[in-house]
């Protein structure tokens, strides 16, 4: 091989590495035991890399919308603000009794109108509630990456492009618990890890 050949794969290397597409995705399957089928569980990397990751400038909106959260599980990275939309015509209120987010109380807000909140601890996963409707209850996830997903009905799930090496991947459930797995992310592909949660 020539040196110029050398040159071009090297110039390469480097494109691709910059542009971040030297990465994976890591899916699979979340078989539930106990509940009526395994939505809702988020599946995601403990750590990538010591710096930490900039929230969107975008605020990601959790609605109440036919007196329930909408989503009712919302994963987001450390120091995301999340807007709390009121879709109803009646009033609802967003608190929360979780240590980790200040037992914050955003009062009650009309249809039309959203309040806010900025997510500040790492490892939090605060239960959310409306003490205008004791029924109605959701749950914000915060972690370090933005390296997660959320399983769909039937347990399946999918983290898009994952920077290549070796991680903890971990699953969070509000009723079930699961062991954590050690995984490798290749540079292209999808890396398979299935989990099983249970009481």
């Amino acid at each position: 091989m020539t040196v110029r050949q050398w040159n071009f794969i090297l110039v390469l290397l480097l494109v691709v590495g910059l542009s971040g597409a030297i990465a994976g995705n890591i899916t699979g399957k979340v078989t539930a035991k106990g509940v009526k089928n395994a939505a809702d569980a988020v599946v995601y990397i403990e750590k990538a890399g010591d710096k930490p990751f900039t929230p969107p400038k975008d605020h990601p909106v959790m609605d109440q919308k036919n007196l329930k959260f909408v989503p009712h599980v919302m994963p987001v990275v450390l120091g995301t603000t999340v807007d709390f939309l009121n879709s109803d015509k009646v009033l609802h209120n967003v608190f929360s009794p979780e240590a980790c987010v200040d037992k914050f109380n955003l009062g009650s807000w009309p249809q039309g109108q959203k309040k806010s909140y900025t997510f500040k601890t790492p490892g939090c996963s605060a239960v959310l509630l409306c003490n205008v409707h004791p029924e109605m209850e959701g749950y914000v996830v915060t972690l370090q990456n933005p390296y997660y997903a959320v399983t769909e009905k039937d347990g399946s799930y999918s983290i898009k492009d994952v920077p290549a090496g070796k991680y903890t991947l971990k699953i969070w459930h509000e009723k079930l618990k699961g062991a954590s797995q050690d995984v490798a992310v290749k540079d292209a592909g999808d890396t398979v890890a299935n989990f099983e949660i249970k009481k």
